[in-house]
Formats: structure tokens, sequence, C-alpha cells
């Protein structure tokens, strides 16, 4: 069993592993069936990078090039590296994109409403449904407009009891994504965060955001309509 952001040792094949990082301090690293994940914590706005390993093939792709490009190629290491996807276009989410593009040679992933505002061109723009491979597992992609335009969630759903979403800076512990003042943006991602997550997936969804600690829908749920009424 576990909480919102303890160690999971309740189902098999999982390794324990809390979500808890720091910059500058070790990656932490969880093992599932058919994917490992291997999230860190780099540069100065403490963004989270999630290096994702299918244990079949060797194949390797990174959520979220967003700092310290020394410090995530040596998380890739030998086995290369096929893929990056960009969660959004923000530029704390960027900022080793080039230099880990440039010295792995992956393909760059994004939403095309945000793709022409990140500074690597993108190789492959995905949508609402679209499934991006990881090796042997698949990550399906979930459109979730209000924090930009174009941000996206990864969902790892193989164990359709145990959901694993990467959620970049749309869902956090505690609330949605910033949307700057803008009303009508926080209501579109509210509304996306309702249909496309919550309804949905389980309250044993793992999340995995852009920043900080790691969350449940479970943990999360009862706090909407709070969110709702704070506005943000």
């Amino acid at each position: 069993m576990s909480d919102a952001n303890g160690g999971d040792t309740s189902r098999t094949g999982y390794t324990e592993y809390t979500g808890k990082v720091t910059v500058g301090g070790p990656a932490d690293v969880r093992t599932l069936p058919g994917l490992t994940i291997t999230k860190v914590a780099v540069g100065p706005m403490n963004n989270n990078a999630y290096l994702l390993h299918c244990p079949v093939t060797g194949e390797q792709l990174l959520v979220d090039a967003a700092n310290e490009a020394d410090t995530l190629l040596r998380l890739v290491g030998d086995a290369g590296l096929a893929t990056v996807v960009t969660s959004h276009r923000h530029d704390d989410h960027v900022q080793a994109l080039a230099d880990v593009v440039t010295t792995t040679g992956a393909s760059t992933v994004a939403h095309p409403d945000d793709a022409p505002a990140i500074p690597v061109p993108t190789a492959r723009q995905v949508r609402e449904g679209d499934e991006i491979a990881v090796g042997t597992a698949a990550l399906r992609v979930i459109h979730l407009v209000g924090h930009t335009p174009g941000s996206i969630a990864l969902l790892y759903d193989a164990d359709p009891a145990a959901p694993h979403l990467f959620t970049g800076d749309c869902l956090f512990p505690g609330g949605p994504g910033n949307t700057f003042g803008d009303e009508q943006a926080f209501t579109t991602l509210m509304d996306d965060l309702e249909r496309k997550i919550f309804g949905p997936l389980p309250d044993t969804t793992w999340i995995y955001p852009g920043h900080g600690h790691d969350t449940t829908l479970g943990a999360e749920r009862p706090h909407l309509a709070e969110w709702r009424a704070r506005g943000w």
C-alpha cells in the first residue's frame, strides 16, 4: 500500500519508489512490468525529467529535457535515446533539449499547438489519442488546454487498475497548473482535467508532475470543487 507520496510495494513487480527527488540529488527509480521510470530533478526551477526504459528492447524515451544536459545524458548512458517528448512549450522545460537531441540523435515529439514555440524543431506532432512507443510499451497522448494551448499528458496503462500519468505542468499535488490569471484558461484546464483525467481514470492512477513530488488521483479528487471555487 502507499499514500500519495509514499513507496508502493503492494503490487507484484513494483519496487519501492517515493518520487521525492531534489536538484543535485540521486534519481529515483520505479520498476513496473514492461517499463522502468527514472525520475530526476534538474535546474533552478526544480523541474522533473523522466527517463522511460523498455526492459524488452532497451529503447528509451525522455519526458522533458528541462535542464542540466549533462545530468540527463548520464541517465541515458550507453543505451541511447530514441525519443524526447516535450510536455509543453515553456522555457524551463526545454533548456537542455538542443544538447540532448544533438548528442543522442533522439527524435522530438510535441503537440502542434506548442511546437512552433519550442526552440528545437518537432519531428513528430501528436494529438489527443495518439500513441508514442517506448519499445514494446505505449504511452497515450492526452491533450490538456489551459496551462498552454498544446500541453500534453502521457498515460501508461498497461495495468488498467494502476495507471501511470505524466502530467507536465497541468496537474500537481494540490491543484491544476498555473493559468496566469486567465479565467477562461483556468476553466478550460479544469474541464479537461475532470473530463479526460479524473473522469475515466481510477484513484490508483499515479501522477508524475513537471515539478515537485508525485501524487495520486485519489489524493487529489476530493479537492476538485475547492479548486474550482478558488480559481487556481
